[in-house]
């Protein structure tokens, strides 16, 4: 069965959306230093969602994202990465909506913040389930590149700031069905970093 696939580039600036998910739906979004919200209702039955948010991050920003599932199961998957280049906050609020109504679903999340100097990042992922049938799952970190896997590449030869495109490269477009022709201007952002 084919998805649909949604691409979401933002540059600057405050954004909401707000989507209806009735058929198994893929959406990749990318942020450049902007604040989004967004709010999913997954209202048909038997749906999935993955949902890629990537952000680059400059100035004071929050990332606030809730999927409400609406349907008996259902199936979210979100996965969260931004780089917070300098010492400004970054926030992420995820939620994970599952009410009394609808059992069977599964409510994942993977959210990570990797801070290039000191910035001050925080990551409150809630999983809000009223319902014993259902499999969810969170996790969070904040934190830098290890300096193993930096040590690693320059031992191939690698320049520092090479090793830091490569591994920025890796985290952000973390997907490789990706059309990279739609998000050229993110890809452009990750190599001024």
């Amino acid at each position: 069965m084919l998805n649909k696939i949604l691409y979401v580039v933002d540059n600057n600036g405050k954004n909401n959306y707000h989507y209806k998910i009735d058929e198994d739906t893929i959406i990749y979004h990318f942020s450049i230093d902007g604040s989004s919200e967004v709010k999913i209702d997954l209202v048909k039955e038997g749906v999935s969602l993955k949902y890629y948010y990537s952000n680059i991050n400059y100035n004071n920003n929050t990332f606030s994202i809730r999927v409400n599932h609406k349907a008996s199961n259902t199936n979210s998957e979100l996965y969260n990465h931004g780089v917070n280049v300098f010492d400004k906050k970054l926030d992420y609020y995820v939620d994970g909506v599952v009410n009394k109504k609808t059992s069977g679903c599964v409510c994942n999340q993977e959210n990570q913040i990797i801070n290039i100097r000191d910035g001050k990042s925080t990551i409150c992922p809630n999983l809000l389930i009223d319902n014993y049938d259902v499999v969810s799952n969170h996790s969070a970190y904040i934190g830098k590149f290890s300096d193993d896997k930096l040590f690693y590449l320059m031992s191939r030869g690698i320049s520092l700031k090479e090793a830091y495109k490569l591994l920025l490269n890796g985290f952000l477009i973390n997907s490789k069905s990706l059309d990279l022709e739609k998000v050229n201007l993110f890809l452009q952002e990750i190599d001024k970093i």
